[in-house]
């Protein structure tokens, strides 16, 4: 196992994994906080559209990638906003004309395969080159940064946004500034854990948190790290067997991290829920923000 750690190609993938680990649940936090859970789905199906432009431009795909996802999510937040549709209708919208384009594009496209298609799709991080590392990096920094200047805004959002709104925040560009965010992370892990499995990342480690914390910023910190774990181990189980697919790897780990937390978050609140039938009940300060 360690002489891996000497090898460019795990390396590489290794980098990519921590990156993804701690950039989708963060961005998750205020996704899964706004009950768009599935928001990352839709993105995804669109990402995919941009990939397949750009086999077809001759482009970098994940440029593309990020181009199209981007307008595709601004374009889903302002019809939420506007309400001439319904979320769960926009984003099917999403879903199907993104991968129905992706598709299409991808089958037209010069080079065009079903397996390149796969490894958008389902994740390649074996794959992964130095140019792949230079993008995700700079995505990622991105949204971490994101996240780190706009958190207190973005969290009063999540819970309010009337309360928001009233409090004098550009609740428009900050549901936007969300939507772009996710739709970075999206492409930051396509490489990862595949196009189709990405929401899974954004969401399991966070609802992995919440059975363990009570603040926001804990729950935001703890899922990063289930988020890491998960895909270290999704790619240390790929390499251990070669048949072992690391997205798929990924997203088992992390669901097996939430049912372990779900039982360990249950006997910590009986245990804490019969102490307080004992002594009486104290007040708490959690925090929010």
């Amino acid at each position: 196992m360690f002489e891996l750690l000497g090898e460019q190609l795990f390396q590489l993938a290794l980098v990519a994994a921590l990156l993804v680990g701690l950039c989708a649940p963060a961005v998750g936090t205020f996704i899964v906080q706004r009950r768009l859970a599935l928001l990352g789905d839709g993105i995804g199906h669109v990402a995919l559209t941009g990939v397949a432009l750009g086999f077809l431009t001759g482009t970098a795909p994940v440029l593309t990638a990020v181009l199209v996802s981007v307008v595709g999510a601004v374009a889903i937040e302002l019809v939420r906003a506007r309400g001439r549709t319904s979320g769960d209708v926009a984003l099917a919208l999403l879903f199907y004309g993104g991968i129905a384009g992706g598709v299409m594009l991808m089958a037209v496209a010069p080079g065009g395969s079903n397996a390149k298609l796969n490894s958008y799709l389902f994740g390649a991080i074996a794959s992964v080159t130095p140019a792949d590392i230079w993008v995700i990096a700079a995505l990622a920094v991105a949204v971490i940064g994101v996240v780190v200047i706009f958190g207190r805004e973005l969290f009063v959002l999540c819970q309010d946004e009337e309360m928001a709104r009233a409090s004098g925040l550009p609740v428009r560009f900050l549901s936007l500034l969300i939507a772009v965010t996710a739709a970075l992370t999206v492409v930051i892990a396509m490489r990862v854990v595949g196009l189709l499995l990405v929401s899974a990342l954004m969401v399991i480690p966070v609802a992995t948190s919440q059975q363990l914390t009570r603040g926001f910023r804990a729950t935001m910190a703890t899922a990063m790290v289930f988020g890491v774990l998960a895909s270290v181990g999704g790619l240390l189980a790929s390499t251990v067997s070669p048949k072992v697919p690391p997205g798929a790897s990924i997203v088992l780990i992390a669901l097996a991290g939430f049912v372990l937390a779900l039982a360990v978050g249950k006997f910590v609140r009986r245990g804490r829920s019969d102490e307080e039938s004992r002594v009486g009940p104290t007040m708490r300060v959690e925090e929010v923000a």
